[in-house]
């Protein structure tokens, strides 16, 4: 559970993964042959089998978060900004932000007759107490980027975190090369940048490994609050196997042996069909001549908001599951 709070709490949007990459990759490199990172930022750790050469397997989960860059300084020392990635401006209002060198900020908004319910993002600003356009120069530039500042805490078995899109899935690849005793294929761990601005790293991570199979590892929504939006995904009730989302069909042959596992070994499970979103997935199963593709999604309330939630029990699910996986393959 520490692990989890670590990697929710660390400030990393999409372009700048560089501190989550530091911290995967010191928990990582004791369970695998070899890392590298490619030219995009991608963290990639093989473990290849034994004994053979089996199958490649792709596992990918994005260490990137939504956030907020910088467009314009005001005279008086507030920021303008735009975002990085999907934002919901209803879920931001007066929420702090940090950027990368540690300077706090409070999301205020116009409060002119004309100001929209919900406001738009071009009506909004970030106060970091700079009395001055001068003072707030000296703190943050044009084009810096801003995280949501919110600390992991637990709700009962539950955790509310920022950025849970998608550390909780970076959380299960880590905790299942932990687990892994003896896989008879070549896996590859992929840790992919950039999810949020466009599925970009898990492109070019796919593209270079060029494997048979591919898991993608994400969050998905849930049909369980009052009065939402009919969705058989509930928290607690075990990892979802994706059925379809906007971009992607799940591989058949793919789906179905994530069922059959999970039914083996005595897990629960969901089957996921998302109407709006999607996965890495959606790339990586259209590089090169294809690539047969799954995902496994772990159900979180509140997504893109700074206190999404989900629940520990789904992710032990998911775990074993992916560790079942990897021991066994797919043939």
């Amino acid at each position: 559970m520490e692990l989890i709070k670590k990697l929710c709490n660390i400030h990393g949007p999409a372009g700048r993964e560089d501190v989550v990459r530091q911290t995967i990759r010191s928990e990582i490199r004791r369970y695998c042959k070899r890392i590298e990172v490619d030219r995009l930022g991608n963290l990639i750790a093989n473990k290849p089998p034994k004994h053979g050469q089996g199958d490649k397997i792709m596992l990918c989960a994005h260490m990137d978060e939504i956030g907020l860059i910088i467009t314009h300084i005001d005279k008086n020392g507030f920021l303008r900004f735009t975002n990085v990635g999907g934002i919901f401006t209803e879920r931001i209002l007066y929420e702090r932000v940090i950027f990368e060198n540690g300077t706090l900020g409070i999301i205020g908004v116009e409060t002119k007759h004309e100001t929209p319910k919900p406001p738009r993002m071009d009506n909004m600003f970030i106060d970091i107490g700079a009395k001055n356009k001068k003072e707030a120069e000296a703190l943050v530039r044009i084009g810096d980027i801003a995280s949501f500042h919110q600390e992991a805490v637990m709700l009962n078995k539950r955790i509310s975190a920022k950025a849970l899109d998608d550390r909780i899935g970076c959380y299960c690849l880590i905790e299942t090369m932990k687990q892994i005793k003896n896989n008879k294929d070549d896996l590859y761990f992929v840790f992919s940048v950039q999810e949020e601005v466009g599925l970009r790293g898990a492109q070019t991570g796919a593209y270079a490994i060029a494997p048979k199979y591919a898991i993608a590892v994400d969050v998905t929504r849930t049909g369980d609050t009052p009065e939402s939006s009919k969705m058989d995904v509930s928290l607690g009730k075990g990892v979802a196997i994706k059925v379809k989302d906007s971009r992607f069909i799940s591989n058949p042959l793919i789906r179905d042996k994530l069922i059959a596992y999970a039914q083996k070994i005595k897990i629960p499970y969901q089957l996921e069909i998302l109407e709006k979103g999607t996965t890495d997935a959606a790339v990586i199963q259209l590089v090169k001549e294809g690539i047969l593709s799954g995902v496994l999604s772990i159900p979180a309330r509140y997504i893109h908001s700074t206190n999404e939630v989900c629940d520990f029990g789904d992710v032990e699910s998911a775990v074993k599951l992916l560790t079942h996986l990897c021991e066994r393959g797919f043939r």
